[in-house]
């Protein structure tokens, strides 16, 4: 059952379907089988290498697993593959109150003197944390200064440390960055993954969509987890607001489609 987080709840303000129902464990994130193996591994192992590169399209689940990396790092009970989710190191990595979890953007904090800043505080030792993990989104947006300042830091960085840089365009990292990291390809998610994933939110949020919706949603979303739960929110809105069935029909007519059926009768003509 996919999960929501827990301040979803608790928040005063409305969180869009890709917010709440985010993945919190590596059970919850699909399609990347081959990757969370690997987390899972050195996770369990003991042997967290000190720099991970995470490359992929969008919304395919690079962010997320970075963070479910840095609570199985940090929990209470860790190292472990499976987070409790209810420390406080848990939680407060989940509401984006640790410390020592450090989220960069790497798109508006992609100069030299961002890089030395960040430098400098890695040499900081955790403040309650068995490990600091820095998360540069993005990270092919640096500059080539920006990088270059960086190349000690990740190359050495101080014990309990661990970088994950996350990148859609992983030909735009240097040689000598990749070279240095761990790197794992995080692939396009299958239409079924997706379509299964999108039944367990429709069916939590009480709205129930017929296969053929959640399939069309599934094919026009390239791969990409976020694109899906984006146009599903959409879905459910619409589906909880129309009068009658809620089919393919009316879904595409409610959203202006013609249907990838359609643009295959029409490239046959």
């Amino acid at each position: 059952m996919a999960t929501k987080r827990p301040d979803a709840e608790t928040s005063g303000t409305y969180q869009v379907v890709a917010r709440r129902f985010r993945p919190q464990s590596f059970d919850e994130v699909v399609g990347q089988d081959d990757v969370l193996h690997s987390l899972r591994t050195a996770v369990e192992q003991k042997k967290v290498p000190h720099a991970f590169l995470f490359s992929g399209s969008r919304g395919v689940g690079k962010t997320t697993s970075a963070r479910i990396l840095a609570r199985c790092l940090n929990c209470e009970k860790g190292p472990t593959a499976t987070p409790c989710g209810t420390c406080e190191a848990c939680t407060s990595i989940l509401d984006g109150s640790n410390p020592d979890v450090i989220e960069v953007d790497a798109a508006s904090h992609n100069g030299v003197e961002d890089v030395r800043a960040l430098r400098d505080r890695v040499a900081f030792a955790a403040m309650r944390s068995r490990y600091k993990v820095y998360i540069l989104d993005e990270a092919h947006m640096l500059s080539r200064g920006a990088w270059n300042a960086l190349l000690k830091t990740l190359e050495e960085p101080p014990p309990g440390v661990v970088f994950v840089l996350a990148t859609t365009e992983l030909h735009k990292v240097p040689d000598t960055i990749r070279s240095r990291c761990q790197v794992l390809h995080f692939r396009r998610i299958g239409d079924d993954d997706i379509h299964a994933r999108l039944a367990k939110i429709a069916k939590q949020e009480g709205v129930a969509l017929a296969d053929d919706v959640l399939a069309e949603i599934a094919a026009t979303s390239r791969g990409g987890m976020r694109d899906a739960e984006t146009a599903l929110e959409r879905a459910l809105q619409l589906a909880r607001d129309h009068d009658g069935p809620f089919d393919l029909a009316a879904y595409r007519e409610l959203t202006q489609r013609l249907g990838t059926d359609r643009v295959v009768e029409v490239a046959a003509a």
